[in-house]
């Protein structure tokens, strides 16, 4: 099979809510690193292929193919087309998946693959409602067949997240050291520098604003849990956030043809699913599915990124898994630097991807809880 190169990868800086990005047209801020992307590769645009978007919530001004708008906000040749891809968080995880599989089959060579999510302009409440009528994470309750398979017991983020909590025996105090722990490892890596490679500045903002360096066990420990009697706040979540990240894709001919350096080859990418109901589990069979299709052990991979939607996910994964969390969202997760739904995936890539080259490992491994008990893996090789 053809081999699919990443030939770079480039994002926006992280908005907070209420944020400097907040004002950021939803296509502008896709267009961004699109644009910046091109710049740097030094690619013909014409010679690419598609754009292969993520993006969820595809209502107001993210509607009509926000990867097709991206492309074209960025004054690049009418000519490519683009696609907006949905699998939930993992959104631009999978888009990168579609334009590898492309460029493996031998039928495309060059593609842009990415996401982005502008939560301020459609909070993620506002979306839930005005797309899922029966209510939040809830579409399918009108389903005759769903409720003859799962029941009408309340599907719910929160509520998988404390599930989560509970059966892995991970307590309120251990998810905010987690917590901690992920603002102070983004906090140094901005002040070391190391994210400054992969982020284009957007409106004045040259460094993701979502960090909080003085967040504390006493500061968290005051929050009150989201649900009556839970464990979980919005101290150990992810952040609602603005965001957008593109990688191109290479094929071997395309590396040739328009004199190109590649930074790292897919080595697998696959994806799978678990419970619907539980939800966020998927990263644990799914990455137990990719390290045997790979022929490969933990031991293998030298950097992982499991995004942190709540900060008991990577610790159930790590738990079951036996993956030690110093090699483990090195330069802080979602908890710190937001989750902007779409472009998360293309975000962490992009950041797995400098924390090789910066650490000199080899292979890297990507995986997220996605809506529907979801759950994509990547394996990447630095070159």
């Amino acid at each position: 099979m053809a081999e699919a190169y990443i030939v770079d990868a480039v994002r926006t800086p992280i908005g907070r809510k209420k944020g400097t990005l907040a004002g950021v047209h939803p296509a502008d801020l896709g267009a961004h690193p699109i644009k910046a992307l091109i710049e740097r590769t030094g690619v013909d645009p014409k010679a690419v292929d598609d754009v292969v978007w993520g993006c969820c919530d595809t209502i107001g001004p993210q509607a009509g193919d926000i990867g097709r708008t991206a492309w074209l906000a960025a004054g690049l040749p009418e000519e490519v087309p683009g696609v907006t891809v949905d699998r939930q968080c993992g959104s631009s995880q999978q888009a990168v998946h579609f334009a590898a599989q492309g460029v493996m089959s031998g039928t495309q060579d060059l593609v842009v693959a990415g996401g982005s999510q502008a939560m301020n302009a459609i909070p993620i409440s506002a979306a839930m409602f005005a797309g899922q009528p029966y209510g939040f994470d809830s579409p399918f309750l009108g389903s005759a067949g769903w409720l003859a398979r799962y029941g009408d017991e309340e599907v719910n983020q929160i509520k998988s997240a404390e599930m989560i909590a509970d059966k892995w025996g991970i307590g309120r105090e251990a998810m905010e050291a987690f917590a901690v722990e992920s603002h102070a490892r983004a906090q140094r890596a901005t002040e070391a520098g190391w994210f400054k490679r992969e982020i284009a500045p957007l409106a004045g903002l040259e460094a993701d604003e979502t960090i909080r360096p003085a967040t504390s066990l006493e500061g968290l420990a005051a929050l009150k849990p989201v649900r009556e009697g839970g464990a979980v706040t919005a101290g150990v979540a992810s952040q609602n956030c603005d965001g957008a990240a593109a990688l191109l894709i290479a094929s071997e001919a395309a590396v040739k043809a328009h004199g190109l350096k590649p930074r790292a080859r897919i080595h697998h990418l696959s994806v799978r699913a678990a419970n619907p109901v539980w939800m966020l589990t998927g990263p644990i069979p799914a990455t137990q599915h990719a390290l045997a299709k790979a022929g490969m052990s933990i031991a293998d991979i030298d950097l992982f990124e499991c995004n942190e939607a709540f900060a008991s996910i990577p610790m159930a994964w790590m738990k079951e898994l036996g993956v030690p969390h110093e090699k483990v969202n090195v330069q802080g997760g979602a908890i710190a630097l937001g989750h902007p739904i779409g472009a998360t995936g293309a975000r962490l890539m992009t950041t797995l991807l400098n924390a090789l080259e910066r650490t000199g490992g080899r292979y890297g491994l990507q995986t997220m809880c996605e809506g529907g008990g979801q759950a994509n893996v990547t394996i990447i090789e630095r070159l």
